[in-house]
């Protein structure tokens, strides 16, 4: 399924929440609600590989605390179901947290 997520198909959930389980590493947050902000594409693919997907970056938007770990996790969306992406903090925003998922 990876090579078909695409920045069109995340277009579409802009706003959307997508619920992080983390009960597995901190017992006190069983879930986090993480909320898509932003999609960005990210220049073309290589010219030998046309075919291949356009790189992208997801950008998505949490509480402050607690603040994820770099690593893979679940999400889950209401129309995408469940995903499992490696999630980068990038850094506050204010009082909320902002994490990024890139796909070359």
């Amino acid at each position: 399924m990876p090579d078909q997520l695409t920045a069109s198909l995340f277009e579409g959930h802009l706003n959307e929440t997508f619920v992080v389980r983390v009960d597995l590493i901190d017992p006190a947050y069983p879930v986090l609600d993480l909320t898509l902000v932003s999609v960005s594409e990210l220049g073309q693919p290589p010219a030998e590989d046309e075919d291949r997907r356009r790189p992208f970056a997801l950008l998505f938007r949490g509480p402050g605390q607690p603040v994820l770990a770099q690593r893979t996790f679940q999400l889950d969306n209401d129309r995408l179901g469940a995903l499992a992406l490696f999630l980068v903090p990038v850094g506050p925003d204010g009082a909320s947290m902002q994490y990024e998922a890139v796909f070359a």
